[in-house]
């Protein structure tokens, strides 16, 4: 059995004191990872995920490497989506694309629910294998929320305005609502599989609810995202909240019955504290900086740390996820440092 020997993650996202500022970076699995992309040349991310033992590999692979303090599950936000009848394939270039997109309240009544362990045992069985035999540090399980997941369904794949999104949402209600509550009650049911499995904290990834304003946000997405959280409040898990140019939405997040706040770069931490966050919050280096010599990712990082360390409840991450040029060593390189400076800070 695998026993979590460093617990300095949640201890942060429980707004507890800790010895050094605890890491970890959204996309560390994946490919920046020379390892990672000599897997892609066999398999694809469908064939990865399938496959608990190389999937398991994937996870932990960052945590060995970078030495961050938690691990998230590798996988893709449409994994449920299939059980539910949406037909989706993962198009190299492109993402996700669907060939059966909902377009009417009809389409959202013949939407199926999910049973995690006959619909996707291959995700539990990798969380079975990470946390009882793998890792020393705590594995974050995910799921995207239901605007985001929406979207999709309802582009029929990536979007750059989401304007068809946002037409259904204002021409068909009903339907919209209808819908919010089927991948609301998916959510909950693929989450609180993923805390059995062993997930040790949750993220709800809203990629792309930054479109909406704070009042349509308020109408049509907080009541399930309310509801969602409610539910898996019960569970003990640290809760984690992040989208991407969502800076407006951070207050409508932390009146959520979650744990932890994520924001991306173009907030501050201490502008988000001014506005009276004083939940744990996570974030939010450039991911672009990582590109820049180390002086300036050095310079950046403290920055960042220092405002972070100002009151307890800080988790050091990137304010998006890390992409493919980013070199491995420069992860490593900031995660020791992360470490370093806060804990000669904290230890005062």
């Amino acid at each position: 059995m695998s026993k979590i020997i460093n617990d300095t993650f949640l201890k942060a996202a429980r707004g507890e004191k800790t010895d050094h500022v605890p890491v970890w970076y959204m996309r560390q699995a994946g490919r920046s990872q020379p390892e990672y992309r000599e897997i892609k040349e066999k398999y694809s991310l469908f064939e990865i995920t399938h496959q608990p033992e190389l999937c398991a590999y994937v996870t932990r692979l960052p945590v060995e490497q970078y030495g961050v303090d938690a691990a998230i599950l590798y996988k893709d936000i449409m994994t449920p989506l299939p059980a539910m009848g949406v037909d989706v394939e993962i198009k190299s270039g492109i993402g996700p694309v669907i060939s059966n997109p909902i377009t009417s309240l009809s389409d959202v009544e013949k939407l199926g629910t999910i049973n995690p362990e006959s619909d996707i045992p291959y995700v539990l069985d990798t969380i079975k294998l990470l946390t009882e035999e793998q890792l020393s540090v705590p594995l974050i399980g995910f799921s995207g929320a239901p605007f985001t997941l929406a979207s999709y369904m309802i582009e029929g794949g990536p979007s750059k305005n989401y304007n068809k999104t946002k037409a259904f949402m204002y021409a068909q209600p009903v339907a919209w609502y209808a819908l919010m509550d089927k991948l609301g009650d998916m959510v909950i049911t693929y989450v609180k599989s993923q805390i059995k499995a062993g997930a040790k904290a949750i993220q709800i990834f809203d990629s792309w609810v930054g479109a909406l304003n704070v009042q349509d946000y308020r109408i049509f997405i907080k009541p399930v995202m309310n509801r969602i959280f409610s539910e898996l409040k019960n569970e003990n898990v640290p809760l984690i909240m992040f989208g991407v140019g969502a800076s407006h939405l951070a207050m409508e997040w932390h009146d959520l019955p979650l744990d932890v706040v994520g924001l991306d770069w173009r907030l501050q931490i201490s502008e988000a504290r001014e506005l009276g966050i004083n939940k744990t919050v996570m974030g939010n280096l450039d991911p672009a900086i990582l590109l820049a010599p180390w002086d300036v990712i050095e310079e950046k990082a403290k920055a960042i740390l220092d405002q972070g360390m100002a009151q307890p409840g800080y988790i050091f991450n990137l304010g998006h996820g890390v992409f493919p040029s980013v070199n491995p060593e420069t992860l490593k390189k900031l995660t020791a440092f992360i470490h370093e400076y806060s804990a000669s800070k904290l230890g005062r």
